[in-house]
């Protein structure tokens, strides 16, 4: 016998089986889905922001680098008795010197290395021309016998259009290339392109001369609490630690690669051997694409100067030995006690900012990870994306 009232429900065993519980799932996806749309909302706006703002964002990044690779040398003046800012002058101007003299032959080597260009190309055509087989095929005749028929009609047809009365004769003439309005056009980019370099090396000396300012400033209004100025602090001290041994990895990595390639080109007898130096050493900067670029240049600077295929793949094969020596011996033998990037994060990242901000988002966008990383270890809410990262 059972009650009217009772909900309870007998099994075969006599037990008994409890109230079903009213399911949350649906609540669930419902509240899931809403998190997913906002967080992709987010995303997007973030992006609009980021190529929206490119103009103050591209120079304030590059020039936080450039302070963070700087600031040992502004620190050692400092050290001396020499202000921050008067130091920070010193600095920027020796490396504005050393560019501007290291410039000049680098500009003539490259010139000089243009000029052979359209020499190259003429005396490959000749070649090719010579060992191509002067018996021309039946389906070549056919093609030169029809080709002349079609001129010789056309000639027909403007002769006889030309010969009737009331008709004016028309020419096409090409329209020569108005360098002046060439220029005009160009002007606004190269007006922009000016004016984020003055910005970046005005920024640059001003994160010099104040030094640890902003990130005492950081910590200050981090409070009140003495545990979380603590903790932004050990994150600030360790974002400038991670930040500065990546770019003296860097650094290290570049003269490597660098001087390497000029001591290797000269001794295979490559001409401007200086200049692929610095562009080995500058492309070593940007992980995966930079090695490979250097890598066709320096096979088809090889081609042209020696006209030997075989002398091409020994030139681009050494700068390939040596760029790889560097990417898989030297700079993960630096980096061993700081904190790194796996292979898929460093190339998701390349294709990222590489989009947004072109050339220099390829050479920030390491350095963008390794904050990023660096910033998501030490917040807990954020440590899935950073072992996301991390190796």
């Amino acid at each position: 016998m059972t009650d009217g009232k009772s909900t309870d429900q007998s099994n075969g065993d006599g037990t008994k089986e409890p109230d079903a519980q009213p399911a949350q799932a649906p609540l669930i996806d419902a509240i899931s889905i809403r998190s997913a749309a906002l967080i992709v909302l987010a995303s997007i706006a973030t992006l609009y922001f980021i190529d929206w703002a490119q103009p103050v964002l591209l120079p304030l990044v590059v020039a936080v680098l450039i302070s963070y690779a700087l600031d040992p040398l502004v620190s050692l003046l400092d050290r001396v008795r020499i202000p921050r800012p008067l130091g920070a002058a010193i600095i920027m101007a020796s490396l504005i010197g050393i560019i501007a003299a290291a410039g000049a032959p680098l500009k003539q080597e490259a010139m000089a290395m243009l000029d052979k260009v359209p020499v190259a190309i003429q005396e490959f055509q000749r070649k090719e021309a010579r060992s191509r087989d002067t018996e021309e095929s039946i389906m070549e005749k056919a093609q030169t016998a029809a080709k002349q028929i079609e001129e010789t009609a056309a000639e027909d047809q403007q002769d006889a259009i030309a010969n009737q009365p009331g008709v004016t004769p028309v020419r096409v003439v090409d329209k020569p290339m108005d360098i002046q309005a060439y220029v005009i056009k160009g002007s606004p980019a190269a007006l922009i392109l000016i004016s984020q370099f003055l910005s970046v090396l005005l920024l640059v000396y001003f994160l010099l001369a104040v030094g640890s300012l902003y990130r005492r400033k950081v910590v200050r209004i981090s409070g009140p609490s003495f545990g979380r100025m603590r903790k932004a602090a050990r994150i600030m001290d360790d974002l400038h630690h991670q930040i500065r041994r990546f770019l003296f990895v860097m650094v290290i990595g570049a003269l490597f690669v660098g001087i390497l390639t000029w001591l290797a080109f000269l001794g295979l007898g490559v001409e401007q051997a200086a200049l692929w130096g610095v562009v080995a050493g500058v492309a070593s900067g940007v992980p995966y694409l930079g090695p490979f670029l250097v890598f066709i240049g320096t096979g088809v600077a090889g081609f042209i100067q020696f006209g030997a295929l075989d002398n091409a793949i020994i030139i681009a094969g050494t700068s390939l030995l040596i760029t790889s020596i560097q990417g898989n011996l030297l700079t993960p033998w630096l980096t061993s006690y700081i904190s790194s990037l796996n292979a898929v994060a460093i190339f998701i990242g390349l294709l990222f900012w590489g989009w947004l901000w072109g050339p220099i988002g390829l050479i920030v966008a390491t350095p963008i990870l390794m904050i990023t990383k660096s910033l998501c270890d030490h917040v807990v809410n954020l440590r899935a994306i950073g072992e996301l990262l991390g190796k």
